[in-house]
């Protein structure tokens, strides 16, 4: 009795597989036209050193080429937002520009959670970035955790100056 139970639990158990089993189409569609999407211009014309990371410093302002944030935090406050739109007129203004965003952390913590925050800091400013027009695929995004501080000390002065996504313009 219980090997005919068995039998019959397999056998239900294997057409219920079989019923989940996907099927091939009978015809793939298209591939997708290839179109030339012509390169955007410019509004202005590019001069001697547009596009360098200094044109950029000269022309947002070194405060607005960075965004802090708090401990354990990727979120864009008020004022980060203000230093992402005047970058973001910037961006516009020169549309052949591309450009990283590098996301930082303190000391504090691991190595591979230091990463991550990172990479969420730099993500949170190019979503930002991208929410007001500028293309994704124009930004770049590169964590470097806690590897790269810009103020060595353990203390909240150092940890607040590391906890930071800065844009760099790649020429």
């Amino acid at each position: 009795m219980n090997t005919r139970i068995a039998t019959g639990l397999m056998l239900a158990s294997t057409i219920a597989l079989a019923a989940c089993q996907k099927k091939a189409p009978a015809e793939l569609p298209p591939a997708p036209e290839a179109t030339s999407t012509p390169a955007p211009s410019s509004t202005e014309p590019m001069g001697p050193g547009v596009g360098s990371q200094q044109h950029f410093v000269d022309a947002v302002g070194m405060a607005n080429t960075v965004v802090y944030f708090d401990t354990d935090r990727f979120n864009i406050d008020s004022e980060d937002a203000a230093k992402l739109q005047t970058q973001a007129g910037y961006f516009g203004q020169y549309p052949q520009l591309n450009f990283t965003i590098e996301g930082h952390a303190d000391e504090r913590g691991t190595r591979e959670y230091n990463l991550a925050l990172g990479e969420r800091r730099a993500n949170a400013a190019k979503n930002y970035l991208v929410s007001v027009g500028i293309p994704a695929n124009r930004i770049r995004v590169v964590s470097y955790g806690k590897e790269r501080p810009v103020a060595l000390g353990s203390n909240e002065s150092a940890w607040a100056q590391n906890r930071r996504a800065a844009t760099i313009v790649i020429n």
